[in-house]
């Protein structure tokens, strides 16, 4: 069957393409790289032990196949939205919402959390900020600063992606490049296997601590050459991401040994160990890691909204674009907003439920759709990246995270449905308020 024509109509004729390889790989490291990676190493090592990297590595060999199918859908599906606009265009608009709905609830959690998080931390240095009132005035400043960057332009934001990534990989780097000499062979001997239950659960905080993709992927809009840029910024990202995760587990292992299980700031003590201020430059790392993230995701995200008023699912005055920086400012806010508010009320305990199940349907969905679209060959690209296999790599991805959510308890899969129960109410109600077509518009077909 020869291959359908690429989409005539270039996609988001408003805002700017000037996102390329380089920005799209900070990106996915500066939302992927928060402070979960100060933490984990001792989580891990108490699950684990000695075996806690193999964790790292078979939480990859999961997350491998999705990120092809993150790649090849990218490549080939260039308006915004990411996840939403690859499901919607394989499936249909009410499985294209369902995803996006589930994936900004999550990310208007962690948003929150993060931020929260963050703000928590500097009370620690100034106990002012722990007061209600301060605390909120605090948290507007942090949010307002990021709709400043961001309403600056794609260009600015992508800029302040780069640098937050490089402010986190590189004192991670020097860190374990110093530890190195510290390090004992006997702390990395793995004397038994792991538990099967055990390995289960430290995957699952593995992958999730992998996750961010789909959040960088959201402003496909703004991407130079999807069917260039995507694969390998995807490849050079998620490669950096999983080598740091690796690389920190083995090094905090190395040098602290038995005394890694349960540590509760472990790279903090290794860098106190291989230099004069280690702690210093972790603490420091620490609040640049949570700034960035909340960077890298209000940015993504914002455009998910951007998309979905667009698809006439939100109010149009989110599809609205700044005329001067050609971005959508009214979604920035709205999204900045929300975020914001839970992380000034500091109550996530539902929607910290939520997340970790919404993230595996959205995986799901997306490489789904990856199949689906290569399968009909459609394109809005030249030359899309095609899935060796045919459908044997998005089937190895669904089965995995299938394996996953069957982890999930009875009161986690209750708030995943009554989120579920929330969002196709609000289908409902934007069918009648703003007209949504019940399948894609005619131009979503190849």
């Amino acid at each position: 069957m020869p291959p359908a024509a690429a989409e005539n109509r270039p996609p988001d004729p408003a805002l700017v393409r000037a996102v390329g390889i380089w920005g799209l790989a900070a990106s996915i490291v500066n939302i992927t790289i928060a402070g979960s990676i100060l933490v984990l190493p001792g989580t891990l090592g108490s699950m684990l032990g000695a075996a806690a990297p193999l964790a790292f590595l078979l939480g990859a060999a999961l997350f491998v196949p999705l990120m092809l199918c993150f790649a090849a859908a990218g490549s080939r599906v260039a308006a915004s939205g990411g996840p939403f606009s690859y499901v919607d265009t394989a499936f249909g608009r009410f499985p294209g919402f369902v995803v996006a709905a589930l994936l900004w609830i999550s990310s208007a959690s962690g948003s929150g959390g993060i931020a929260a998080a963050l703000a928590d931390q500097l009370a620690q240095v100034l106990p002012e900020l722990s007061r209600p009132m301060l605390r909120a005035a605090l948290l507007l400043v942090l949010y307002g600063t990021l709709i400043a960057v961001n309403a600056a332009g794609i260009r600015t934001g992508t800029a302040a992606n780069k640098l937050f990534a490089l402010a986190k990989m590189l004192p991670l780097a020097l860190i374990v490049v110093l530890a190195a000499r510290y390090c004992k062979p006997s702390n990395l001997h793995i004397e038994s296997w792991p538990a099967a239950r055990a390995l289960g659960t430290a995957m699952i905080l593995v992958v999730f601590a992998y996750s961010g993709v789909e959040t960088a992927l959201a402003p496909s809009g703004e991407i130079r050459d999807n069917d260039r840029v995507v694969p390998r910024a995807v490849a050079l990202g998620v490669g950096i991401v999983v080598g740091l995760y690796i690389a920190i587990q083995i090094t905090c292992q190395g040098v602290l040994g038995g005394s890694l299980a349960g540590h509760a700031a472990p790279i903090s003590a290794v860098a106190e160990r291989v230099m004069p201020g280690g702690g210093t430059l972790v603490a420091a790392l620490a609040g640049i890691s949570l700034f960035g993230c909340l960077q890298g995701d209000l940015l993504g995200t914002s455009r998910l909204l951007y998309a979905l008023a667009q698809a006439r699912l939100l109010p149009a005055a989110l599809a609205s674009i700044r005329p001067s920086t050609r971005v959508p400012l009214a979604a920035l806010t709205l999204h900045a907003a929300c975020a914001c508010g839970l992380a000034i009320v500091g109550s996530f305990s539902a929607l910290a439920l939520v997340s970790g199940g919404a993230f595996c349907f959205v995986y799901i969905g997306c490489a789904a759709a990856a199949w689906a679209l290569q399968r009909r060959d459609y394109r809005q690209t030249r030359a899309p990246l095609v899935l060796p296999g045919g459908i044997l790599i998005p089937a190895a991805g669904i089965a995995g995270f299938a394996a996953l959510l069957s982890s999930l308890k009875l009161r986690e899969w209750l708030a995943i449905l009554a989120a579920l129960a929330v969002i196709c109410a609000w289908y409902a109600v934007a069918q009648r308020l703003f007209g949504v077509p019940r399948n894609p518009p005619s131009e979503n077909q190849s």
